[in-house]
């Protein structure tokens, strides 16, 4: 070895390094954690997986093949990961608060982008919420929303002075604008393919008090949440019981029974694993 030229030697050090660190880092270091796993936390190693439904850790839909939600059974909050729930695709909407004006679809637009339109996450929260209602039997209305489950956002020119026109910007025509009148000046409903970036953009809070809790409306960071709020729970429970032929209160316990604390007993808020809870009520009837 000592005749080879220092070059050569050199390659042939790292060959032996990168071979000895494969072997430890690639092979003997994850059999040992994996084989630890097994032993220690046989459950979580393998995913938390419960029977064939799914897992503990990650959400999933409760809804037909038309996406139209089951009645019998608790629904999760909502998912920005791919389809819904997808572990492939795990991530947010990367929309803010900023976003509220929505793109009108336009059947005339120069592409599927223009012709399709583009909610904002107003516009998203509030027709989740209309929906959320009209599915348990309360008012779906919140603030910044108007009664047909659209962002409650108007559009003023000039974007500084006196108003001259004002426009419901998510309210396509032929729509009645939520309120008729701002400032002296008819509110117009809003016209697809028009641009309406020049004008200052007015949210409108209301006076609705809002009866859907915020994880009804709203995806998780992740997208793949496997819970929901107490409050989304009992909100859902008689809906579920009468679907079931159950008595409400036991519908209660079981959500009860499915609730987990805060982490650490401080950290975050309590929440119910709806598949946990959802397959506890198929085993009592």
């Amino acid at each position: 070895m000592e005749r080879l030229p220092s070059l050569l030697r050199r390659h042939i050090a790292a060959i032996r390094a990168l071979a000895v660190l494969t072997l430890v880092m690639g092979g003997l270091y994850p059999l040992v954690v994996t084989g630890l796993a097994q032993v220690a936390f046989p459950g979580q190693a393998d995913g938390s997986p419960i029977g064939n439904a799914g897992s503990a850790l990650i959400g999933q839909s409760f809804t037909g093949k038309n996406g139209v939600p089951v009645a019998r059974y608790f629904q999760s909050r909502p998912s920005a990961a791919g389809a819904g729930y997808d572990p492939v695709a795990s991530g947010a909407s990367n929309l803010g608060p900023e976003s509220v004006v929505d793109r009108l679809p336009d059947p005339h637009g120069a592409d599927e982008a223009a012709r399709a339109g583009k909610r904002s996450l107003l516009t998203q929260v509030c027709a989740r919420s209309k929906a959320v209602g009209e599915l348990e039997g309360v008012s779906g209305a919140r603030p910044y929303c108007t009664a047909d489950g659209v962002g409650a956002v108007l559009k003023v020119f000039p974007a500084v002075g006196t108003p001259r026109r004002v426009v419901s910007v998510n309210q396509a025509c032929p729509a009645t604008p939520f309120i008729p009148v701002y400032r002296g000046v008819k509110v117009e409903c809003g016209r697809p393919g028009e641009d309406y970036s020049a004008g200052r953009t007015v949210p409108v809070r209301g006076n609705a008090r809002a009866v859907v809790p915020p994880d009804a409306v709203t995806a998780s960071g992740s997208g793949l949440d496997p819970h929901i709020s107490v409050a989304y729970a009992e909100l859902q429970a008689p809906r579920v019981a009468r679907e079931r032929g159950l008595d409400v209160r036991r519908v209660r316990e079981l959500i009860g029974e499915h609730t987990t604390g805060r982490v650490l007993g401080f950290m975050g808020e309590p929440g119910v694993n709806v598949l946990e809870l959802n397959l506890a009520l198929d085993r009592e009837r």
